[in-house]
């Protein structure tokens, strides 16, 4: 089963990592700890959208391009996935 939260999670870390940013950086900057922000990235963590906000500000990133690109991945996602057999 496709998880949305890691989704979001792989996208969050790939978006940090491409602008060369550690998780402490990004913490610090949206206000959030790093070991919940880890948590985030590891799909460990259901973020709110607040804290998705926030770190989709400290990553000066808009919320919506974030959403947009988990949308497109786990709707490719699911449509990879083989139909389940009527029970």
């Amino acid at each position: 089963m496709i998880v949305l939260r890691q989704v979001i999670g792989d996208e969050l870390r790939r978006r940090r990592q491409d602008q060369g940013r550690t998780l402490r950086d990004v913490s610090g900057a949206a206000a959030v700890s790093l070991g919940y922000l880890s948590e985030v990235e590891r799909g460990q963590k259901e973020a709110s959208s607040e804290l998705l906000a926030a770190i989709c500000g400290a990553l000066e990133v808009s919320l919506a391009d974030v959403l947009a690109s988990v949308s497109s991945q786990f709707a490719e996602a699911e449509s990879t996935r083989r139909p389940m057999s009527p029970v």
